[in-house]
């Protein structure tokens, strides 16, 4: 786990028990428990991440060739370029442009 990618301090005391070979065993039936609700949480969360959704959108014609024209350069679809602004500016890695 890279250190830039902790962001809380359970995270972090996680690491460093990980570090310390600090650990703890449960009973097999314990384990098989967790274990299936933590596949079924990881299973839920890669569905909700991977469903998309059509929308539609009017945009400028010139902002949408200024697009394309990023997009040419960066090696990718345009609509992808699009998705991709939207998803980081959702999840704060754009700051506002306004």
């Amino acid at each position: 786990m890279k250190i830039d990618k902790i962001q809380t301090q359970e995270e972090l005391q996680i690491l460093e028990d990980l570090e310390n070979e600090n650990f703890m065993s449960v009973e097999k039936d314990e384990f098989s428990k967790l274990s299936k609700s933590l596949k079924s949480a990881s299973s839920n969360t890669i569905e909700k991440l991977s469903k998309r959704k059509s929308i539609s959108i009017r945009l400028l014609e010139d902002d949408i060739e200024r697009l394309k024209a990023k997009a040419i350069n960066l090696g990718m679809p345009y609509q992808t370029l699009i998705s991709s602004i939207i998803h980081q500016y959702s999840h704060g890695d754009l700051e506002k442009a306004i």
